[in-house]
Order: C-alpha cells, then structure tokens, then sequence
C-alpha cells in the first residue's frame, strides 16, 4: 500500500517499455547468452532465492533511489531516481538519470554515467522512464509539479545528444500518491498514471469516521490513466487527458505481448483504523486485496468508492460513501472488477510481461510484478518485498487468484519501510529474455537469468 509517511510505491514497474531487438531463437545464441550468465552469477545469487534453474547477479549497486528501468535496443540500461521528502535512504549525488553499460558481458555494469538535473540538491528526479524511437523519455520534477521529458540518446556514448524537451508538463505533485509511471505503445500513446492525493477521498484524510467528499472532485484529475501523445511536444496536463479512471494508484503500468494495457492498483489502506465500529484488525491486515487491472478506456475501477474484497472475491462499497463492512454492493456492480488479485498491503509497484525465450516457456506472456512491501499491515507481518508471477494463458491470467513468488529475499531479517536492507521497486525484460530488478531502498539492480542445469 501507499504511504503518507514512508511513500511506499510512489509511485516500478511501473514498469516502462523495454524496446530492443527481439531475442535470436537459435540454439547458438542462447547458449552463449546463458553461458556468459552463468559465469557471472554469485553463489548467493545478491542474496534472492529463485525457482530452481535461475540465477542472479548485482547488475549495480548503491545507486540511490531507484525506480523504473528500461533497456535500450543496445543493451544498455537506464533507471530513474528520486529524492523526495518522504525517502529516508541515501541520495546519490549527480544527475537523477543514470546509464549504466556492460562492456565484457558478464552481467555487471562497468560504464555507469548521470545525466540530467541533480537531485542530491533538492527534492527531484521520478520514477516513469521508457524508450520510444530512439528517444529516453523520462519524469522529472519536485513537489510541486512534474513533468515528462524527453532526451535523444548515443548508443555510443550512453549520453544525451540534445537538451532535455518537455513533452507533458503540469502533473499534479502534492498529496499521497506524487509520482507519474508511464508506458509507450508501439504508435507513440503515453499511458501515464495519476495517483490519488488521499487514500479515500475522505472530508479529512485518513481521519477516523470522515466521510467521503461527495462527488470526489480529484477524479477529475486524479485517480486514474491519462493518456498522451510521445511525438509532441509542450503538452499540459489536463482532465481531457483522462483515458480511464477509479484507478488509486497505478505504480505498475505495461503492456502485454499483443498491445493490451494493463496496471497494477495500491488498495486502499486503513479500514479498521478508521472504521473500527465496522471492521476488526484482522479484516484492516487482510483487506482489500492488491490488483492487476486490465485497462479499457472509459472504464471506472472504483476508487473511491469501492474496494476489492479478496475473501469474498468481489467489489464493495467503501465505508466513505455507506458501506457496511463488505457486505453491501451498491454502485460497485457497475465498476470493473481486477483481471486478478492479491493479498493486502503488499504494494505493488513494477510490472513487466515477459516475451523472451530465455526462460522455461511457463512465463511465456505472464506478468512479473515487483511488490514494494507495506508500510502498516498492523497487526500482522509485513508483506511483499518480493517478485511474483502470473501465468497468463490466451491473453488472461491462468486464474485471478494464483501467483507464484518467483524472487525473495530482498528486504533480509526484517520486513520493515526502514530497516529492509532492499525493496523491489521496477522490472523489465532484456533483449537476451533475462530480467532486470532494480531496488529503492540499497539502490541495487539484479539481473536475473535462466541456466537450465547448466553447473
């Protein structure tokens, strides 16, 4: 879940486009793709537990804030960074975008420059960051507003060969949910997400028994997928913008193999907090459930007047606007319900969809989701902090309910906003099909392969 004290999310994949070259199908090249791999992982593999037959290496480490991620057609990768005043781990100095290059195919970056404003000298930097015709396309800003930009890239020297342009400029900075993930389509649409300014749309935000804002008048510039145009310039962000709405917090933003937008949503966070006449403490650990959401335009998610009931497997109406405590619908009938579905308070943050054939064809398709771990799951454990998987199958999820962990072990001893040692924030996918995890809290990029039985 998002966080108004610890950002959590704020935000992966995200996730952004990846453009490169389709991964070559001969034997020959996947052989050498996984047998350079296979040399440069550790025995510990950066500290992840994976699914037999996967390895990992540490791409880069101690990089600072590290959000979203995307990799040229050449190979080369670049994040995003942010300084923001609720980021309590340490600041890098230099340019908030950073590209990092791996000469000798080993798996670990040896080039790694900056670029763009500093935001070791003030909040800046943001997590959406994509390619699109050879352009880095990027968010950028502080707390009061942000924008997209855009910059044309060497493939030869990793750095910028034109000033910075502005693209989309004016999105709304302040409140919960500041940051702007993005992805790009094949015809140049920028899906770009609005995160809501306040968990529920209440009179006084987070506040025990406030009642929901009547109308919630953010929906008209927040809440939701705006939609814009990568070849121009100079737009401003605006309502008409607005692609589809009722979305709380879409960190994780993708499309799929065949062109399908989806996104993840944060789920609302505090029901027994601030409704304790109506729900218990284990319902306020447990619900509602975190989804993946297939975007259509037009459609209405909800938020906020509905939520994703993960034990009755159904929309209901929130407690802000006359809900119960589950049991009544409402308007809720009429919302588009999550593609699938997670536990609460895991956070989910970076999206990818696999289309490469260096893994086992089981992830053919399916969606890799990087959960950034709560802030307050109160009272249980805290959750998340992992990677998960979805297998799709005919363009759906096999079945809403089931995900795999596919990558642990990134927070270490103690699931906790301060005191994990990472936290899974981006992915994307390579162009030899291995895939890249990039870390918020250490700063640290994996990159994860698929060996086989190779020893």
């Amino acid at each position: 879940m998002q966080s108004y004290r610890w950002i959590s999310g704020i935000a992966l994949l995200t996730f952004v486009a990846c453009s490169g070259e389709k991964n070559k199908a001969s034997d020959t090249s996947k052989a050498t793709a996984a047998a350079s791999s296979t040399a440069a992982c550790a025995s510990d593999n950066g500290g992840l537990t994976l699914p037999a037959g996967f390895c990992a290496v540490v791409f880069a480490d101690s990089l600072g804030h590290v959000r979203h991620i995307a990799v040229n057609s050449n190979g080369d990768v670049y994040v995003n960074t942010w300084s923001g005043p609720y980021y309590q781990g340490p600041i890098h100095p230099g340019g908030f975008l950073v590209a990092l290059r791996d000469t000798n195919n080993d798996g670990k970056a040896d080039i790694i420059r900056r670029f763009g404003p500093d935001v070791s000298k003030k909040n800046g930097g943001g997590t959406g960051i994509g390619f699109y015709k050879g352009a880095l396309y990027a968010e950028e800003g502080d707390t009061v507003s942000k924008r997209i930009v855009r910059y044309a890239i060497s493939t030869d020297s990793m750095a910028p060969t034109s000033a910075e342009q502005v693209v989309v400029d004016g999105l709304p900075a302040n409140g919960d949910h500041p940051m702007h993930p993005f992805v790009i389509d094949a015809s140049g649409n920028i899906f770009m997400d609005v995160g809501s300014a306040t968990n529920s749309c209440q009179a006084q935000n987070r506040t025990e028994n406030s009642p929901g804002v009547a109308g919630c008048p953010e929906l008209q510039t927040r809440a939701g997928i705006w939609k814009y145009d990568a070849n121009k310039t100079n737009q401003h962000f605006s309502p008409a913008g607005r692609y589809a709405t009722g979305i709380r917090n879409a960190v994780g933003i993708a499309l799929d193999p065949g062109g399908q937008l989806y996104s993840t949503q944060h789920g609302r966070d505090q029901l027994f907090e601030n409704w304790r006449k109506l729900y218990t403490s284990d319902q306020g650990q447990n619900l509602p459930a975190e989804e993946l959401l297939r975007i259509e335009q037009g459609a209405d998610y909800g938020w906020p007047y509905c939520y994703f009931d993960n034990q009755q497997r159904k929309l209901v109406l929130a407690p802000e606007y006359g809900g119960d405590g589950g049991k009544a619908v409402g308007q809720c009938s009429s919302k588009k319900p999550p593609a699938a579905f997670f536990p609460a308070h895991w956070a989910p943050d970076g999206l990818a969809f696999y289309s490469g054939s260096m893994f086992p064809a089981h992830y053919k398709d399916g969606a890799f989701i990087a959960f950034h771990g709560s802030w307050n799951r109160a009272p249980g454990p805290q959750g998340g902090y992992n990677v998960s998987f979805v297998p799709f199958n005919g363009g759906s999820p096999a079945d809403a309910s089931k995900y795999e962990v596919f990558a642990d072990g990134f927070a270490g001893p103690n699931k906790n906003p301060d005191r994990a040692a990472h936290r899974p924030a981006g992915v994307a996918q390579a162009a030899d099909g291995s895939l890249y995890i990039t870390d918020d809290k250490g700063g640290r990029i994996w990159k994860v392969v698929y060996r086989g039985n190779a020893k």
